[in-house]
């Protein structure tokens, strides 16, 4: 089968013909048909985040059908259209069995540990696969798996209830996915903050109030509406991390997601004692929160093609050109392999 191989950090991805991957009896193989290309894929490909052991496809957005299925599976046949949890984990320890799977000790996650979808097949256990709808494209399912799971998931982390006010800053893929869901979760209003004009217009029209980035951004937001209820940081750095947690009102909730190394600073008690504000970090997504992201899209709630502003095959000028545009910061808000 053709895939995209990393074989050496630093150096570009590359074409290749590997073997069938092999279908034990828990699993399932599917055929791939979208595969998102996310910049977490520029920081394995750079080794600025550890991805092997190597060579490795990767990819962690991943839609197909079903081609086979395992001897033991009953829950799956071929012909399904499903998109794939990222995670594989054991299932049965103590994180696993509490549905919280991201902190599994054995877990694997596709396109960094494991073989991704940067490939004609890709074999899963069938516990990590879920029907997508037919309302719901291949390409939707794809990009749902990462950007809009992450941002539905800090969504639930900061307990968003309906009649609160959200900011989300950042209006990439995971920020336009987190204004539909924070709507559709009944927010009574979401402020969109970024730097980018074309954005902040996209973001207007699925109903955000758009906010300029920068400094001015926390007074802006403030004079609006006094402070937020839930903050969303999607950006992964140390100001927009800051001003996420200073627009905040009374005990308002701040979730991290953006992945930065670099120091926050804060005010502890103007920015957080004073209000009795929360901040926490959110770390991937988790399997049950899947069937509530393919019914708001089967439902028309969120439509995450909206920030989709590329496809491309299945070729590795073709990806590397995209890596290259995402670690450059001229890419478009999300690309997806199409096969």
């Amino acid at each position: 089968m053709r895939a995209l191989h990393l074989v050496e950090i630093g150096n570009p991805l590359i074409g290749t013909d590997l073997e069938m991957p092999t279908l034990g009896p828990d699993d399932l193989r599917v055929r791939v048909e979208a595969a998102g290309i996310c910049h977490s894929d520029v920081h394995y490909r750079a080794g600025t985040s550890y991805a092997g052991p190597l060579p490795l496809v990767p990819g962690h957005e991943v839609a197909g059908t079903v081609d086979a299925v395992g001897e033991g599976v009953s829950g799956h046949q071929p012909g399904e259209r499903v998109c794939l949890h990222y995670l594989v984990t054991c299932g049965d320890c103590r994180y696993c069995r509490a549905d919280n799977e991201p902190f599994c000790p054995d877990g694997q996650m596709l396109g960094k540990h494991r073989n991704g979808g940067f490939a004609e097949f890709i074999v899963v256990p069938a516990r990590n696969a879920f029907l997508l709808p037919d309302s719901v494209s291949m390409v939707a399912g794809a990009v749902m798996m990462c950007s809009a799971s992450t941002s539905y998931h800090a969504l639930r982390r900061a307990r968003m209830q309906p009649g609160e006010s959200v900011a989300v800053f950042g209006i990439g893929g995971l920020g336009l996915a987190a204004v539909q869901l924070a709507l559709a979760m009944g927010a009574s209003q979401v402020f969109a903050v970024d730097l980018q004009a074309e954005k902040l217009a996209l973001a207007a029209e699925l109903g955000a109030v758009p906010v300029a980035g920068g400094e001015g951004s926390v007074a802006t937001i403030r004079e609006a509406c006094g402070g937020v209820d839930v903050a969303l940081e999607l950006v992964g750095h140390p100001d927009t991390m800051r001003q996420a947690v200073q627009v905040l009102g009374v005990q308002g909730r701040a979730a991290l997601a953006g992945i930065t190394e670099r120091d926050m600073t804060l005010n502890s008690y103007a920015d957080l004692i004073g209000r009795e504000a929360e901040v926490m970090g959110v770390s991937d997504h988790l399997a049950v929160e899947i069937p509530d992201l393919l019914a708001f899209a089967a439902e028309g709630r969120l439509d995450v093609e909206r920030g989709v502003t590329e496809t491309v095959p299945l070729e590795a000028g073709a990806v590397n050109r995209v890596l290259d545009e995402l670690a450059a910061g001229r890419a478009g808000i999300r690309s997806v392999i199409v096969t």
